[in-house]
């Protein structure tokens, strides 16, 4: 059990860490790449906060 939960514990601080920073990369990735379309949506929702109601 003890040897089970550190091959665990060790495999989640490597490659977890791994998963994390490309899932990072990927979601700055969508968001900085050109696209006409997105770029109205993300306009759009950046000015949410200043819509009067």
């Amino acid at each position: 059990m003890h040897e089970t939960y550190l091959w665990l514990a060790s495999f989640a601080q490597t490659w977890g860490l791994v998963l994390f920073v490309l899932g990072f990369l990927l979601v700055i990735a969508y968001v900085f790449w050109p696209s006409k379309t997105r770029k109205k949506e993300f306009d759009d929702a950046a000015n949410i906060p200043l819509k009067e109601d």
